[in-house]
C-alpha cells in the first residue's frame, strides 16, 4: 500500500475502509496481545470533561512529548486509562475509541533503540506491551503518531450528570 498525504481525504477513508464492511466487528483484543498491522482495535482514553468535549467535536491532538515521543496515548487496559487525568478523578471521563493502528512496533524495554524515533522509521503505532518495565503500572499502552487515526465511538465512564451529555455529542460528531 502507497503512502499517502496527511491531508488526502483518501488517506484517511483508507483507514476506515474495514469498518464500513457489512461483516466488520469490534476486535478488544487483550491487553498482553501484539496488535496485527491496519487492523482497527477498541481502545480507552482518561481525561476530563473539558477536554473530552474538545475531543469528541475537534478530534484528538498530538502530545508534544512522552515516554514515546509526540502521538496520542491510548490503551486496549481501561485500568490504565482509568489513571487519567492525574489528580482528582471526579472530573474524569474514559472515551471508548475505535484506532486503526496501522503499523506497529513494540516498544518493550527502556531504552529501545526506536522508542522516541519509532516514527521516523514508518510506523504509526508504538504499542508498550503489559509487564514489560516501561511503566510502573506494568499496564500496556500504545502511542498513535496520527490523530486522524482514532475515533471516539462511545463513553466508557463519565461523572453521572455528564454522561447522557457526552453520549449525544458523540453521536453528533461521529463520522
Amino acid at each position: 500500500m502507497a503512502y499517502l498525504n496527511y491531508g488526502d481525504a483518501n488517506y484517511v477513508e483508507e483507514f476506515w475502509r474495514e469498518e464500513r464492511l457489512q461483516t466488520f466487528e469490534e476486535i478488544i483484543l487483550q491487553s498482553n496481545v501484539q496488535p496485527r498491522d491496519r487492523k482497527i482495535y477498541v481502545m480507552y482514553h482518561g481525561t476530563t470533561v473539558a477536554a473530552a468535549i474538545q475531543i469528541i467535536q475537534k478530534g484528538f491532538k498530538q502530545s508534544e512529548d512522552g515516554m514515546l515521543g509526540r502521538g496520542v496515548y491510548v490503551s486496549r487496559n481501561k485500568d490504565k486509562a482509568a489513571r487519567y487525568p492525574l489528580g482528582n478523578k471526579s472530573d474524569q471521563v474514559i472515551l471508548k475509541l475505535r484506532v486503526n493502528v496501522g503499523k506497529v512496533i513494540a516498544i518493550n524495554y527502556q531504552g529501545h533503540l526506536l522508542q522516541k524515533t519509532w516514527r521516523n522509521n514508518g510506523y504509526d503505532t508504538a504499542w508498550v506491551p503489559e509487564a514489560c518495565g516501561m511503566v510502573s503500572s506494568q499496564l500496556e499502552e500504545d502511542c498513535i503518531w496520527d490523530p486522524k487515526r482514532i475515533k471516539v465511538v462511545g463513553i466508557a465512564n463519565a461523572p453521572p450528570h455528564y454522561i447522557a451529555y457526552l453520549q449525544q455529542l458523540v453521536q453528533a460528531y461521529r463520522k
